[in-house]
């Protein structure tokens, strides 16, 4: 049962942190696509802040640019392994000073492993050309501040805007009162309740359309249900596991045989298996080489596009991610870290 209440917690911030980054992906309207033709070295770092942004946004992104001829394969590596997926979010949610450093970790290292890559293999492109669909466009339904037309919505407002913001209310509402999140006021609880207040003022200010399709077909159909069972089977997991099994003891026996078993793991296409590892790290039993180097070789479900147009590219990408991850997380474990 905590197993359950503690994923539903999760659950929650996430969709809040999605639906946040959602909207701010469809106002910009992808602009800064036409930069990263301009240099290689912008293309890098803008790769690793697409990749280290939670979520799968940004990997399907850069895949999508990637097949559009608009970065490079360098590029492509640097985004994959400064990505975690929606396992970042669930970091955030329980450790999030260490996930921050993290990420920041995955993101200079993404940086040199794709300029490492472009280096030793030049010309590294597959000849697929698909046209990848876009979760950010330009239609005009997607005008996020329909300025009068806000009450218009309110007047004629379908029951999926009362649901999903009775949703949004009773999830700030609940980190107000102190039934989810830190217990003491800190700048982790002030953090929750302005991305509370942020995920009201969306969902009661969009058009139907970024209602409908953005938050609640990509998001909580899509995401939600799937990162909720993931985080209630890795609890589950890990706590039978730790009645078993004496986690610490056993790490601290085969620490490079953990190492190993992370980065194998992390060659799996989808968000969830790493959770494992996310929770090992939140209760101590595994040291953090281990979960950076599994964080290096999962992409979550990000490169799932590119899987499905060129299986060679997939695995291109990661041997060079299995390379790194091994490489850093073992330098970091020998340091014993």
């Amino acid at each position: 049962w905590d197993a359950v209440i503690e994923a539903m917690m999760i659950a929650a911030f996430i969709t809040v942190m999605m639906v946040s980054i959602e909207y701010l992906s469809v106002i910009t309207r992808g602009a800064f696509q036409r930069e990263l033709k301009r240099s290689r070295w912008r293309q890098y770092v803008a790769a690793a802040v697409l990749g280290a942004l939670p979520g799968c946004l940004g990997p399907f992104l850069v895949v999508a640019l990637y097949t559009h001829r608009a970065i490079g394969f360098g590029a492509l590596v640097a985004t994959m392994i400064a990505t975690s997926g929606d396992e970042a979010w669930v970091m955030l949610a329980l450790f999030p000073r260490e996930a921050i450093g993290i990420m920041v970790v995955l993101g200079a290292v993404g940086i040199v492993a794709g300029a490492a890559t472009d280096l030793l293999l030049p010309g590294t492109r597959h000849g697929v050309d698909p046209c990848l669909d876009l979760v950010v466009h330009n239609m005009a339904s997607c005008r996020c501040l329909p300025g009068r037309a806000t009450a218009e919505q309110w007047c004629h407002a379908k029951p999926v805007r009362y649901v999903v913001t009775l949703g949004m209310l009773v999830y700030t509402t609940a980190v107000v009162a102190g039934i989810a999140g830190p217990t003491q006021w800190n700048w982790i609880r002030v953090s929750l309740v302005l991305s509370g207040l942020f995920g009201l003022f969306v969902v009661t200010t969009v058009p139907d359309h970024f209602l409908s399709e953005h938050i609640w077909v990509h998001v909580i159909q899509k995401h939600v249900p799937r990162i909720f069972g993931w985080t209630v089977t890795a609890l589950l997991f890990v706590s039978l596991l730790e009645q078993m099994v004496h986690l610490q003891a056993f790490v601290d026996r085969n620490p490079w045989a953990v190492l190993g078993g992370a980065a194998a793991v992390g060659v799996i296409p989808e968000s969830g298996p790493h959770l494992v590892f996310v929770r090992m790290f939140d209760e101590g039993a595994i040291p953090a080489s281990i979960l950076v180097a599994s964080s290096i070789v999962q992409d979550g479900h990000g490169m799932l596009p590119l899987l499905a147009e060129s299986r060679t590219e997939f695995f291109k990408v990661k041997l060079v991610n299995v390379f790194v991850g091994l490489g850093v997380g073992g330098a970091l474990l020998s340091l014993g870290g």
